[in-house]
């Protein structure tokens, strides 16, 4: 069940998901500054650099991983749009077009009383 303000569209993420996208990247960034701070030399600074290292990968691989199935949506969005083009003649976004004397009298502007 979607309430009234859910998107019927887009489904919502699901907890899970947000867990591996995001999560996943946080705790090992986390997990750096935590060895960092018990063993500041020596193997601290060796397992800082891994974790924080590993962890912002994880989160640069999901923001890319992201950036392309936006670019996936968006072009399956121009494509519609120009098969609606194709059929009538002016992109989906554009207003309809007016008769030739309803435009001449638009652009004339409103008429004077003599």
């Amino acid at each position: 069940m979607s309430g009234p303000s859910s998107a019927p569209d887009r489904p919502r993420p699901r907890l899970g998901l947000f867990v591996v996208r995001y999560g996943l990247g946080g705790i090992l960034v986390l997990a750096g500054f935590i060895v960092l701070a018990i063993n500041p030399g020596g193997f601290g600074i060796d397992g800082f650099a891994m974790a924080v290292g590993s962890g912002l990968s994880v989160l640069m691989l999901n923001w890319l991983y992201r950036l392309g199935v936006q670019s996936d949506e968006e072009r399956v969005e121009e494509e519609q749009a120009r098969v609606y083009l194709a059929e009538h003649g002016r992109w989906p976004d554009d207003p309809p077009r007016q008769a030739p004397a309803v435009a001449r009298e638009l652009r004339r502007g409103p008429k004077r009383p003599a």
